[in-house]
């Protein structure tokens, strides 16, 4: 039997993690941790367009073995890793990538978690708070950028991971991409687990396997070191929704500049 293949492209700190490490609790199922198969994809894309010999050769037979190449890539990949037959691989660039990864795997089955931005953000300077001793490189006392809040706030939107995910959902949404996830809202995903998985499973196409949301195991492991002090990925035993405390943490003036800036975002996820 063929192993299928699923993606996971959500948002940062926005409950990627504990998805992965609750499915990875089904004993059909690899789930990754932050992965680099999409990257492997897009190396052998630059090859494919740069490089010089190919415009030798028939421009449909290159493109054929291009796609069979990295088709044959994806199952050796997985092969390599586990004979189980469900593979979860989670990375924040497959969302912006669907329309290629669909000429490799038809209709591929992608879950995006979303969060309401405020707490994104929140999550984002408590972390920054809780680490004094460590220069993550944002504050600049001469030039006075990122001393406070609201500047720091404006530098997530503005770099990698967050703002270039937000950018590449944005996207997602205008270009009608976005119609081919399975969204998920971490708030109530912390509420009724029981209903989205039920969904997930629906999507997937495969049997529902009941989850223990009491007695939730890490499964995957991450080098934090690697994304500093913004690399938090231990997850709780137990699921449940957690206190909601942007407007304590960023303060009423950023809180409303982000649902003011964001309104696409707050529109579409019908936040209230």
């Amino acid at each position: 039997m063929k192993q299928k293949l699923f993606f996971q492209s959500s948002l940062p700190r926005a409950g990627s993690t504990l998805l992965h490490n609750i499915v990875g609790h089904n004993p059909d199922f690899f789930v990754t941790p932050t992965s680099g198969l999409v990257d492997l994809m897009l190396g052998t894309r630059i090859g494919y367009n740069d490089n010089p010999e190919s415009k030798a050769s028939s421009p449909e037979e290159w493109k054929a073995g291009f796609l069979g190449y990295c088709k044959a890539g994806f199952d050796g990949y997985i092969q390599a890793l586990t004979d189980k037959p469900y593979f979860f691989d989670k990375s924040r660039a497959w969302g912006p990538y669907y329309s290629l990864v669909e000429m490799l795997v038809p209709n591929p089955k992608m879950v995006f978690m979303v969060r309401d931005f405020r707490s994104i953000y929140s999550s984002m300077e408590k972390l920054f708070r809780k680490n004094p001793d460590i220069d993550p490189k944002i504050m600049n006392n001469i030039d006075m950028t990122g001393i406070t809040t609201d500047q720091r706030v404006s530098h997530w939107a503005n770099t990698h991971p967050v703002g270039f995910t937000i950018t590449k959902l944005h996207q997602c949404i205008l270009d009608g991409t976005a119609q081919n996830f399975l969204f998920f809202k971490y708030e109530d995903f912390c509420k009724f687990p029981d209903e989205h998985m039920k969904k997930m499973y629906k999507f997937f196409e495969i049997p529902y396997y009941q989850h223990d949301w009491n007695n939730i195991e890490q499964i995957t492991e991450e080098n934090d070191v690697v994304h500093g002090i913004f690399g938090d990925h231990k997850i709780r035993t137990e699921l449940k929704a957690v206190k909601e405390d942007y407007y304590e943490v960023l303060g009423n003036f950023t809180c409303n500049r982000i649902k003011n800036e964001y309104k696409w975002f707050y529109d579409y996820f019908q936040y209230r």
